[in-house]
């Protein structure tokens, strides 16, 4: 009898060693001693086994073989770019790749410092509102400041692939090197270049001692929601103007006369009073469009420091009151969006000059920011002639 009973409490302590190691206490015991695993538990990525080892956060794999179907970017264990650590269940992804799946690309060198990492659908188009909006048509006019950012993307990795967003001053992937001072080439052969004449071939005034050189003129159209001007008087606006170097600057703010000429030199005095000489020289005109439905007020960048291709300016239209600089007003009853007149910045004359670093004259120091001029050239820009090379 007790022989019959030992033999049975062997059995009966075999049956219940028969999963391997006891499904390490992270799962069932079931027929034919197979182990069915808690969730995010298996052996070794694998469901089933002794359900010793843990599973790694799943995303949609950067890269893998197509199916039979030949769709690509399955879920795949730490989307392909991390290897697995079955003891924690984390996944250690490899260089350029984070997350708790690997699901998201590094900016590289953590942007250095002199950037923000940004996900590919945050990303826009040009560095002012009216690059998009160039006021070829209706529908690429109007106001606003920034960058045009377009639609949810929904490629796969809109929202998982990044890129560094570099801070004024810097460039590079990883917004490691400086930028240096832009400027017109000093050796650059102007087609049809007259130094006695005072006007171009479009009768537009010369830069004073550069002949029949002109500056490039944007101009701003600004339309009232009623077609009356008269209601801008009394409320203020401000310009925002962002350097080659990608600075952004805004004016005081800039009160609205009923004489548009008062109007022009407010814009001009505002400009040219930004910091650290930014805009050096322009010079600024205002008329009442056609019907006196709105206002045109061309300015001419003239200056040194502007010559060339610049940033076109932004109108800053929006109400800014305590708190808020520059406390304006705003421009309450301006019409944005019309089929037909639309309030938009465009440059109308492109200029004689270009728009380099370093004019073209010289190369960038980019641990610096300083031109190393060539020989025979010196200044900020490389822009004055020492001798003839």
């Amino acid at each position: 009898m007790k022989i019959l009973i030992g033999t049975l409490a062997l059995l009966i302590g075999s049956s219940h060693a028969a999963c391997p190691n006891q499904c390490s206490g992270h799962g069932t015991c079931g027929v034919d001693e197979v182990c069915t695993c808690f969730p995010g538990w298996g052996t070794g990525g694998d469901a089933g086994g002794d359900c010793s080892d843990r599973f790694c956060p799943h995303e949609l794999a950067w890269a893998d073989f197509p199916s039979r179907g030949g769709n690509r970017h399955k879920y795949a264990e730490c989307a392909n770019m991390g290897e697995c650590d079955r003891k924690l269940g984390q996944c250690e992804c490899f260089d350029g790749y984070e997350g708790k799946a690997c699901a998201r690309q590094s900016c590289p060198n953590h942007c250095s410092g002199h950037g923000t990492c940004e996900y590919m659908k945050d990303l826009q188009f040009g560095i002012v509102y009216n690059e998009y909006y160039d006021g070829s048509s209706p529908a690429l006019s109007g106001l606003g400041a920034g960058g045009m950012k377009f639609a949810q993307d929904y490629a796969w990795d809109s929202d998982r692939a990044r890129l560094c967003v570099c801070d004024a001053g810097w460039t590079g992937l990883s917004c490691e090197e400086r930028m240096c001072p832009y400027g017109n080439d000093v050796m650059d052969v102007i087609p049809g270049f007259d130094e006695y004449a005072t006007t171009d071939s479009n009768g537009i005034p010369g830069l004073a001692g550069y002949g029949n050189e002109v500056g490039q003129i944007q101009t701003v159209t600004l339309y009232d929601a009623e077609d009356d001007i008269s209601n801008f008087v009394g409320q203020t606006f401000a310009l925002k103007f962002t350097s080659k170097l990608n600075e952004t600057f805004v004016t005081q703010p800039i009160m609205w006369d009923s004489d548009l000429d008062v109007v022009a030199e407010y814009i001009e005095a505002a400009l040219e009073k930004l910091p650290n000489r930014v805009v050096d020289d322009v010079v600024v005109s205002a008329e009442s469009s056609s019907g006196a439905t709105g206002v045109v007020i061309n300015v001419s960048f003239i200056g040194r420091f502007v010559q060339g291709r610049q940033h076109k300016l932004e109108v800053v239209t929006d109400r800014c009151e305590v708190g808020c600089t520059p406390r304006i007003t705003g421009l309450a009853n301006l019409r944005s969006f019309s089929d037909t007149t639309l309030s938009t910045v465009e440059i109308t004359t492109i200029g004689s000059h270009q728009s380099h670093e370093c004019g073209r004259r010289g190369k960038c120091n980019r641990k610096k920011g300083v031109c190393e001029c060539f020989t025979g050239f010196i200044g900020a820009a490389c822009g004055t002639i020492t001798a003839l090379a």
